[in-house]
């Protein structure tokens, strides 16, 4: 059996920076990086079921909760399928517990890891820089309304619960090189029970 591949969760809000920071760890760190994040999969969702495991927090979309729980298991199933095989894998994703009902989703995929090298990053960033990105991208300017939408503030609250980190980064201050030399080198030391291994044990 091939020595178990390292893998690097990074979780938080939508425009905080993950999709650069998991490119830097693919472009920089050492041997083979796949990105298994949400957004490939998102991209392989049917429409009539989109945004799939990009549902935002709110509980608006009910009739999707049991296909997101399904996505998100295979996707931590492929997740252990690809280190079983020696591949390093980093994902990029936003976890919230904010359904119709709770759905325990980050403690079920915890467990399905709970015996593989997994380092679990929370990747912040303030709301003002958030504001700012979705400007840059959607053209809405925040700082002439000054009004920050629901989704937006409930997705700044909910993906960080409950908040249990190997390593915690801000990319408000940090630009993705520093982000990523600091997922290195936590990399080298990571403890004995790791984030991951805490939540698998929570109900």
């Amino acid at each position: 059996m091939s020595k178990l591949g390292k893998i690097v969760i990074l979780n938080g809000t939508p425009r905080s920076g993950k999709t650069s920071i998991a490119i830097t760890i693919q472009n920089t760190f050492e041997g083979f990086w796949m990105n298994l994040g949400v957004d490939h999969f998102m991209k392989m969702t049917p429409e009539d079921y989109q945004p799939g495991i990009g549902l935002r927090p709110g509980g608006e979309r009910p009739d999707l909760e049991s296909i997101i729980i399904q996505i998100y298991k295979a996707m931590y199933e492929s997740i252990a399928a690809h280190s079983r095989q020696g591949i390093n894998v980093v994902v990029d994703v936003g976890h919230h517990d904010w359904y119709s009902v709770p759905r325990k989703i980050l403690p079920n995929c915890a467990r399905i890891l709970k015996k593989y090298p997994v380092m679990f990053v929370g990747v912040h960033c303030s709301i003002e820089e958030i504001m700012k990105r979705r400007k840059d991208t959607l053209g809405v300017d925040y700082a002439k309304s000054r009004v920050i939408p629901d989704p937006v503030k409930r997705w700044q609250h909910y993906v960080h619960i409950p908040g249990i980190y190997d390593l915690e980064i801000d990319t408000s201050i940090m630009n993705s090189d520093k982000c990523a030399h600091l997922i290195h080198q936590k990399l080298k030391d990571l403890p004995s029970q790791t984030a991951f291994q805490l939540i698998g044990d929570m109900n």
